[in-house]
Protein backbone atom coordinates (compact mmCIF):
# COMPACT_ATOMS: atom_id res chain seq x y z
CA UNK A 1 0.00 0.00 0.00
CA UNK A 2 2.71 2.31 0.27
CA UNK A 3 2.91 3.15 -3.46
CA UNK A 4 -0.70 5.62 -2.18
CA UNK A 5 1.41 7.48 0.25
CA UNK A 6 3.43 10.64 -0.53
CA UNK A 7 6.90 10.78 0.64
CA UNK A 8 8.22 13.95 2.65
CA UNK A 9 9.38 16.74 0.01
CA UNK A 10 5.81 15.71 -2.25
CA UNK A 11 2.58 17.42 -3.50
CA UNK A 12 -0.13 15.96 -1.74
CA UNK A 13 -3.87 16.75 -1.29
CA UNK A 14 -3.29 18.32 1.98
CA UNK A 15 -0.45 20.65 0.88
CA UNK A 16 -1.64 23.94 -0.70
CA UNK A 17 0.13 24.68 -3.98
CA UNK A 18 1.88 28.36 -4.13
CA UNK A 19 1.28 29.96 -6.67
CA UNK A 20 3.17 33.28 -8.48
CA UNK A 21 1.22 36.59 -8.29
CA UNK A 22 1.61 35.80 -12.73
CA UNK A 23 0.31 32.79 -12.16
CA UNK A 24 -2.59 33.72 -10.64
CA UNK A 25 -3.33 36.26 -12.73
CA UNK A 26 -3.11 33.72 -15.77
CA UNK A 27 -5.59 31.34 -13.90
CA UNK A 28 -7.89 34.27 -13.09
CA UNK A 29 -7.78 35.02 -16.60
CA UNK A 30 -8.44 31.08 -17.36
CA UNK A 31 -11.57 30.79 -14.84
CA UNK A 32 -12.88 34.07 -16.27
CA UNK A 33 -13.31 32.53 -19.98
CA UNK A 34 -14.63 29.22 -18.60
CA UNK A 35 -17.39 31.16 -16.97
CA UNK A 36 -18.14 33.14 -20.08
CA UNK A 37 -18.53 29.80 -21.85
CA UNK A 38 -20.46 28.12 -19.35
CA UNK A 39 -23.48 26.51 -21.23
CA UNK A 40 -27.18 26.77 -19.53
CA UNK A 41 -27.69 23.56 -18.47
CA UNK A 42 -24.10 23.16 -16.55
CA UNK A 43 -25.41 23.05 -12.51
CA UNK A 44 -25.45 25.83 -9.96
CA UNK A 45 -23.15 24.01 -7.88
CA UNK A 46 -20.68 24.52 -10.45
CA UNK A 47 -21.46 28.26 -11.58
CA UNK A 48 -21.04 28.75 -7.58
CA UNK A 49 -17.60 27.05 -6.94
CA UNK A 50 -16.34 28.93 -9.78
CA UNK A 51 -17.59 31.80 -9.09
CA UNK A 52 -16.05 31.28 -5.43
CA UNK A 53 -12.91 30.48 -6.67
CA UNK A 54 -12.79 33.67 -8.85
CA UNK A 55 -13.39 35.45 -6.08
CA UNK A 56 -10.78 34.27 -3.92
CA UNK A 57 -8.54 34.58 -6.58
CA UNK A 58 -9.09 38.34 -7.20
CA UNK A 59 -8.93 38.66 -3.49
CA UNK A 60 -5.52 37.26 -3.41
CA UNK A 61 -4.32 39.41 -6.02
CA UNK A 62 -5.48 42.46 -4.42
CA UNK A 63 -4.34 41.66 -1.37
CA UNK A 64 -0.57 41.23 -3.38
CA UNK A 65 -0.66 44.31 -4.87
CA UNK A 66 -0.71 46.20 -0.95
Amino acid sequence: MSGFRSHDGQFSDRMPIKRTLEEKKRMLVQLREQQAGLKAWVSPEVKTALARRIAELEQDIASARR
